[in-house]
């Protein structure tokens, strides 16, 4: 164990970039988590849920499941394994076991007009208004549409930590209600009310605005538009959270086997680099066991392309590991050095924009993170956390609070890093090697600053 790692026991409970330049496109009481010590944990990655007995009937489904898995997501048509239990007795704490990549919180939908064959009883159905809890901050109650568009429609218990495993903690309700949140934007934009996301509260509109970034490129693609839908959201409504768009469409992408930028071309020339950020994050909640257990990244992906997917893994495992920062710094110290500089770039955004752990827990995960030699990675991160931030005019206490305790200076100063080392790139920066040169720059400000303090 690494020397920086604080040994503190805990009871057990139940299981398991972004910156304030002006868009060039015209603008979680800790329920006490489950301390599992290295070696048990190592194993229980490996093995997955060793303590519950599996049939014969679970292990041809598990086979049916790798068979299936790279169809799960095909569109319109989503796959679920209708019955099938994910919480199991035993289970390691840390969710990279078997079933972690199953999306099964859509199972048990309703699929309205299946009691009336008529074409009327069926249009009525899928027009009603969707009966989410308008007392959760996070959902709106929306008309949801007809068509195929309906077939799209997604369900707000895709965001419950609970089946997927992940780590249960203290900052549990604040990441579902983002996730939530995210759901809400998507299903809004699906349903022609995108104005209705200004409707939430002010601190999670940003998770909504992703959602919507997702939605716009789904139909984008799907009906080979070019991206005017993309282009419309980032031009109005949505052109004070840029970044959270450019992220979701990477979430549009994974749900429909594709690789980032395929399609949709006129978006803002870098800033459309984040959409490996959101495949990244995409890639590890959906298909936990193989992006984090196995720790493998999706193929046919350039070096530039594997980092910024990497930045965005970082991301989800601020998600996964409940924002426990213990959990953090040991999940990131089982991946191999040349990919743990991107994962702290990444948990760093997440931890500023996100929140969820104390000051003092933040202080302490950048001296993990300078013990691991990547401190001006996690740096960056926050850095693009604040941006992001600034330019929506919402700079929630959390977010205040982290900039001095992982950039060492206040949310305005890291926020300008990010200006400064665009500026320094020209008008013309738009590929892959200048969104590197972009966060370097990030980084070599925090290094001046740092240096000159």
């Amino acid at each position: 164990m690494k020397a920086g790692i604080r040994l503190t026991t805990f009871e057990p409970v139940s299981n398991a970039e972004g910156t304030r330049v002006i868009a060039q496109s015209d603008e979680t009481e800790r329920a006490t988590a489950h301390r599992v010590p290295e070696p048990a944990r190592a194993d229980a990655d490996r093995s997955g849920a060793e303590s519950t007995p599996v049939t014969n009937a679970e292990k041809t489904l598990d086979r049916t499941q790798d068979v299936s898995r790279d169809s799960f997501w095909d569109i319109p048509a989503e796959k679920t394994l209708a019955g099938h239990d994910t919480h199991h007795a035993g289970t390691s704490s840390h969710g990279a076991e078997a079933g972690t990549e199953d999306d099964t919180s859509e199972t048990g939908t309703e699929t309205p007009g299946t009691e009336d064959d008529s074409a009327e009883a069926i249009l009525n159905a899928i027009q009603e208004p969707d009966t989410s809890d308008a007392s959760d901050p996070a959902e709106l109650v929306l008309t949801r549409p007809g068509g195929l568009v309906n077939l799209l429609w997604k369900n707000p218990g895709q965001a419950d930590f609970g089946p997927r495993r992940f780590r249960l903690g203290p900052a549990r309700e604040r990441l579902e209600t983002s996730g939530r949140a995210f759901l809400t934007g998507f299903n809004a934009m699906l349903a022609r009310e995108v104005d209705r996301i200004d409707d939430l509260p002010e601190e999670l509109r940003g998770f909504a605005y992703e959602g919507a970034g997702m939605a716009c490129a789904n139909l984008d693609i799907l009906t080979i538009t070019g991206g005017r839908r993309l282009r419309d959201l980032l031009n109005g409504q949505g052109m004070r959270y840029p970044h959270l768009i450019h992220m979701g469409t990477g979430w549009a992408y994974a749900r429909l086997h594709m690789r980032p930028m395929w399609g949709i071309r006129s978006v803002h020339p870098l800033l459309r680099w984040l959409a490996f950020d959101g495949f990244g994050f995409h890639q590890g909640f959906f298909l936990t066991d193989r992006t984090v257990g196995r720790q493998r990244t999706a193929g046919l992906m350039d070096r530039t392309q594997r980092a910024i997917f990497d930045q965005g893994l970082g991301r989800m495992l601020w998600f996964h590991e409940c924002a426990g920062v213990d959990d953090v710094v040991l999940r990131i110290a089982e991946f191999p050095a040349g990919r743990r500089a991107d994962l702290w770039s990444g948990v760093g955004l997440a931890a500023t924009y996100v929140g969820g752990a104390s000051a003092a827990d933040l202080e302490w995960m950048a001296l993990a993170a300078t013990e691991d030699g990547f401190r001006a990675h996690l740096a960056q991160g926050s850095a693009f956390g604040c941006a992001s931030r600034l330019i929506s005019g919402i700079v929630p206490e959390h977010t205040v609070a982290a900039a001095p305790a992982l950039c060492g200076v206040e949310v305005d100063e890291a926020g300008g890093w990010t200006d400064t080392a665009l500026i320094a790139l020209g008008h013309n920066a738009h590929s892959g090697d200048h969104y590197q040169a972009w966060r370097a720059g990030i980084r070599k400000a925090w290094a001046r600053r740092n240096r000159d303090s």
